[in-house]
């Protein structure tokens, strides 16, 4: 038995991977990934892929930067991991202090965690004790947007909105408000027929990414910013997805000059190296918390790997590597190549709509039965054409690494749109292709 072949066996025979229907899984041979140089993977037996999602929309400056290397093998030689209930160290002192620098003023304090479910819990939980230690405690509702990801724990599912992932957990969930992406007014309703319950309105700013990359229309996070202010409730922007450079600035919420009370980071903080979350906020509801041991304020939340040493100094040189690189500068003339391209997209045959916010892209294959799985097809067929994608259902997603060339992004669409053109050609012919 090849060692490919013992590693696909045993892969099958004791892996259960995430978002993937298993036994569909076991059908087809696993592709196993052995190494990353720039936008490029590798597979075990050396072929080559380009990394067209940023290995799950984390990957920034390409795989195998030195400087981030080197900045994990010098953390090696100190310490891997120092707990931070108790103590601190300098990577994650400093990193906050960068963090808060690069943040939109007003946000001043950081709170670490793991992943970007967990910059989500932080924040929801950090909102409803603020207004109940201000005596506020009618205060325990939140308003999600329809069609909303911000994560797998149960309170990051709670204010979810996509129901093929979070539906079978429903009793386990608390209660929440949903309200329809993009309708001011009916945001306006909402906290009007709610006034004095809400806690916080939480978002994704711009562009809903695991809801198929569905696009806010301009001035609506401005608007829902103003609404909080109104009513009295704060506002959460999830950057997990949109955060660090993925719309074509810093952060998304800079394009409409909207500071939330908590921005959620992950994904791209250590440049997709290692997992780091960070949950950002201001001074005043870090004031909320401030009391006597006996007062009980404190916020009660913690995980082992809180501001993690190692994976502290990789952000550090992510955000060193962005201000050197000029990252966001030289990202813009491939974000104009996108638009560019996309408008081709959009025509050809079977493509039902482009929506896409700097390098966040979705095309919309329409709708197809389920069981034809058109977006997998899709994946299959990049996969032969060198490119590695990933589909929500129908929608194939594109989100790769800012640091792709022009050269490069050209060929991954062109790969994407020669495998929607295969994958539909594929379906049978009785079936419609948009």
């Amino acid at each position: 038995m090849t060692d490919v072949a013992r590693l696909n066996r045993l892969d099958q025979e004791f892996v259960w991977h995430p978002f993937t229907q298993q036994q569909g899984w076991s059908e087809e041979e696993p592709l196993q990934i052995e190494r990353g140089e720039g936008v490029y993977l590798f597979d075990v037996e050396g072929k080559r892929y380009i990394d067209g999602t940023s290995s799950l929309w984390c990957n920034v400056h390409g795989h195998h930067h030195p400087d981030l290397d080197r900045a994990a093998r010098e953390q090696f030689d100190k310490v891997a991991h120092s707990t931070m209930l108790g103590l601190s160290h300098p990577g994650a002192t400093e990193l906050a202090a960068r963090l808060v620098e690069i943040a939109p003023d007003g946000l001043q304090r950081v709170f670490y965690s793991d992943s970007g479910s967990t910059a989500a819990e932080i924040a929801l939980k950090m909102a409803f004790q603020y207004h109940q230690q201000r005596g506020e405690t009618a205060r325990t509702r939140f308003i999600r947007m329809r069609e909303a990801y911000h994560g797998d724990t149960l309170g990051s599912v709670s204010v979810g909105g996509i129901d093929l992932f979070h539906a079978t957990y429903k009793p386990l969930l608390f209660e929440t408000l949903a309200a329809e992406p993009g309708d001011i007014e009916g945001m306006e309703r909402l906290l009007s027929a709610h006034e004095g319950e809400v806690a916080a309105v939480m978002m994704e700013p711009l562009i809903q990414g695991a809801g198929g990359m569905l696009i806010h229309p301009d001035g609506y996070l401005r608007a829902v910013r103003e609404l909080c202010d109104r009513h009295g409730a704060l506002l959460i922007c999830d950057e997990v997805a949109t955060g660090f450079g993925r719309t074509g600035t810093m952060f998304a919420v800079e394009q409409e000059d909207v500071v939330p009370d908590f921005m959620c980071l992950a994904k791209g903080i250590t440049g997709g190296y290692l997992p780091l979350a960070a949950t950002l906020t201001t001074e005043a509801v870090y004031e909320a918390f401030l009391g006597a041991p006996a007062e009980a304020k404190t916020f009660f939340h913690g995980h082992t790997y809180t501001g993690n040493p190692v994976a502290c100094a990789v952000a550090l040189a992510n955000l060193d590597v962005f201000e050197r690189e000029s990252t966001i500068e030289r990202l813009q003339p491939k974000i104009a190549l996108i638009e560019r391209r996309l408008t081709e997209i959009g025509e050809m045959p079977g493509v039902a709509e482009i929506r896409s916010r700097g390098v966040m892209i979705g095309i919309d294959l329409g709708a197809h039965d389920p069981e034809l799985r058109v977006g997998h097809r899709v994946t299959l067929e990049a996969r032969k054409r060198g490119a590695l994608v990933r589909p929500l259902g129908d929608v194939v997603v594109l989100m790769p690494p800012l640091a792709i060339s022009e050269a490069e992004l050209t060929e991954l669409l062109d790969i994407t749109a020669e495998s929607i053109t295969a994958a539909l050609a594929s379906l049978p012919t009785e079936q419609p292709t948009a």
